[in-house]
């Protein structure tokens, strides 16, 4: 069955992206280079990162769905959503080598009055630029007359029951702008038929720029609750209390809570090209990186406190991914934990629901099978990741001494960040 729509990346954001399609009729096809990843989806598997489960890889597939990497199926199509991963350079910038190479295999297929959409987080001035400038040159066609071309930051958070997968693209409003007025109505028109509102942009870089202040300021707000967290400790004032009392304001605040790191894929943009830096942001991230050794830190402090040392202390690690209830672990804080707490002569093992094998500098880390028994025999247990498996009362008379990095645990039952 021919497809009217291609998304290339089936990530952690493009996938989710094809299944909202899937489901609302739409047929898609899911382009990536990654021959593994795409056969595990065509065989009915879901991603390792957890965003999709088998049963909705399942759905999609029997919907009409088709995972390939065959950039021929790119010009068939008559819209196509660029979902390609811009991870962080060496310098801190984002890399788009993945949204050049996939704006290159769209272009020796590109069809006059195909819709060419980017989701991917980018710099202001992508779409206008070096993706429009790829396109064109290697199709010959002309971007706003031969064809449109808009940009629409992502707004799903994978693994949520409401703003992930199919159901959380409907809810969150789509904001587009396009390079013409006309691309941005043709933008509207393929949204549209996936979400309940469109929020049309003055122009791409507007649209780009929208993406960036939305990451910039989870980083910016979970770095402030990070730095109270180390003062309230200093203090010796409960700051899980406070941003209980403090969200019962109806205006001017919103809660964000600490934690051992940020994760996740989402990354901060601390600086662009040919621009000087963000202060505020570039100021966050340094308080962000700080987190993980704060937690090794306080761990010290406590085996200290209890009469061991962290040489040949027994660490137990709960929860090594980057958000509750997902596999994912991208960007974790558990690794840099993990390598800090073994630098100190620590014996480091592990526990998590969705993660079967772990290593750390090449070196696998121990998998506890009985979570009370493990964590009876360590001499630290430290919450990293709340999953809703873990029964954090029981664990807290089990446990020799727990650190709870979550503020999940009920009050007294452990020590917390």
């Amino acid at each position: 069955m021919p497809a009217d729509l291609a998304v290339i990346g089936l990530g952690h954001h493009g996938l989710p992206l094809a299944q909202a399609a899937t489901a609302a009729g739409v047929a898609t096809v899911g382009y990536d280079t990654d021959p593994r990843a795409v056969a595990e989806l065509a065989a009915g598997r879901p991603p390792v990162d957890g965003s999709l489960t088998a049963a909705e890889i399942r759905r999609m597939l029997a919907s009409g769905f088709r995972p390939a990497t065959d950039p021929a199926e790119l010009g068939r199509v008559r819209t196509v959503v660029v979902c390609a991963p811009t991870p962080p350079g060496p310098d801190g910038t984002l890399d788009l080598t993945a949204v050049t190479d996939a704006a290159r295999a769209l272009a020796a297929r590109l069809r006059p009055h195909t819709t060419v959409l980017l989701e991917s987080p980018v710099p202001p001035g992508t779409t206008e630029g070096p993706l429009r400038e790829l396109l064109e040159t290697g199709s010959g066609l002309r971007a706003g007359r031969d064809f449109h071309l808009a940009y629409s930051p992502g707004r799903l958070d994978p693994g949520s029951r409401v703003h992930g997968g199919a159901r959380g693209l409907a809810a969150a409003p789509k904001v587009i702008g396009g390079l013409t007025p006309a691309c941005t109505e043709s933008a509207a028109a393929f949204y549209g038929r996936l979400t309940d509102k469109v929020v049309r942009a003055r122009g791409p870089r507007e649209a780009e720029t929208v993406k960036l202040l939305e990451t910039n300021f989870r980083h910016v707000n979970i770095a402030l609750v990070n730095e109270m967290a180390v003062l309230c400790h200093e203090l010796g004032v409960d700051l899980w209390d406070v941003i209980r009392c403090a969200e019962t304001k109806p205006f001017g605040f919103q809660a964000f809570r600490p934690g051992p790191g940020v994760g996740g894929h989402g990354v901060p943009v601390e600086r662009l090209p040919g621009h000087g830096p963000l202060r505020l942001v570039e100021l966050a991230g340094q308080v962000n990186e700080r987190m993980p050794p704060y937690v090794v830190q306080r761990s010290a402090t406590l085996l200290n406190e209890h009469g061991k040392s962290a040489r040949g202390a027994r660490v137990l690690l709960l929860g090594i991914t980057y958000k509750p209830d997902l596999a994912d672990r991208q960007g974790s804080p558990a690794d840099e934990i993990a390598r800090r707490l073994m630098d100190l002569g620590a014996a480091v093992s592990y526990h998590d629901p969705y993660v079967t094998d772990w290593r750390v500098r090449d070196l696998p880390v121990p998998r506890a099978d009985s979570l009370y028994e493990a964590a009876a025999h360590a001499d630290l247990t430290i919450l990293l990741q709340h999953h809703r498996t873990y029964d954090l009362q029981g664990l807290s008379v089990k446990a020799q001494l727990l650190l709870d990095t979550r503020g999940a645990t009920p009050t007294g039952a452990a020590h917390r960040l």
